[in-house]
């Protein structure tokens, strides 16, 4: 099975190139493959497939050449994924089957339009988000009380007064079930100056990660909230790095760089 690596912000990816579907990809081959200990290691898997040889999506073949198949690193599939997106359009153009400039990616949530930036970033146009009301997150003992935003996926956004740096993130947040029946991706965020903030995030199906780009403009949304704002440019630091989000009355974008580090054969 022939792989690349690769990771935005440190959110890092498996990508296998399967452009007819025919890889066997059963949940507990993907939690092989990103185990750190027993595979490559990885937040997820990025399986590329032409969107006319996946049926879930070939409604977007008109608009899509390329569907991304995400899979977290349980096994689980989901329906988005915002830094994955992003390394999955720079391995496309990498290798010569997607050109520089604007393209659309097939998803799960929808085609996403990429775009390779002049400074090397890679911006994607990931819809508008929809806040749905305000949750709870319990970590620690703590309740801290979120917007309920859809990216596409579901999450939960807390501004905190609490250090973020400091929160014990090596467990499941508890959440309202009845509210997130299919789980939910968490951050916590500090505001930490005009349109900045600070961000951890304990993803769905994987754990805490480095970075997770739908919950960057998550993160975004609920500081905006918290500003009084609902559009404008934030700086959110994420312990990978730092990504840029756009918010404007009818969609939201997000920019950063995406890398290609690795490629080979696996065996399993």
């Amino acid at each position: 099975m022939r792989f690349l690596k690769g990771h935005g912000t440190e959110n890092d990816f498996v990508i296998l190139p399967d452009p007819d579907g025919e890889l066997d990809l059963p949940p507990a081959r993907v939690a092989v493959i990103c185990d750190r200990r027993a595979g490559i290691g990885a937040d997820g898997v990025l399986h590329v497939v032409r969107t006319k040889a996946a049926p879930e999506v070939a409604d977007q073949a008109d608009r899509a050449e390329w569907f991304m198949d995400y899979r977290n690193a349980d096994g689980s599939v989901a329906e988005m994924c915002g830094n994955g997106v992003r390394v999955f359009a720079r391995y496309l153009i990498s290798a010569g089957l997607a050109a520089p400039g604007e393209f659309a990616v097939a998803t799960r949530g929808g085609p996403k339009l990429v775009r390779l930036e002049a400074d090397g970033d890679v911006r994607v146009d990931m819809g508008k988000p929809v806040v749905l009301g305000e949750s709870v997150a319990t970590v620690g003992g703590h309740e801290y009380t979120g917007l309920h935003i859809d990216m596409g996926n579901p999450h939960l956004a807390c501004a905190i007064g609490d250090p973020v740096a400091q929160l014990d993130l090596s467990h499941q947040p508890g959440f309202d079930p009845r509210v997130f029946p299919t789980g939910v991706n968490i951050e916590l965020l500090n505001a930490v100056g005009p349109r900045r903030a600070l961000m951890r995030v304990f993803e769905r199906g994987v754990g805490e990660t480095r970075s997770c780009g739908t919950g960057t403009v998550a993160t975004a949304v609920a500081a905006a909230h918290l500003a009084g704002e609902s559009t404008g440019t934030w700086n959110i630091e994420v312990p990978g790095g730092h990504l840029t989000v756009t918010l404007d009355d009818d969609t939201s974008y997000l920019a950063g760089p995406a890398v290609i580090v690795a490629s080979g054969e696996l065996t399993l």
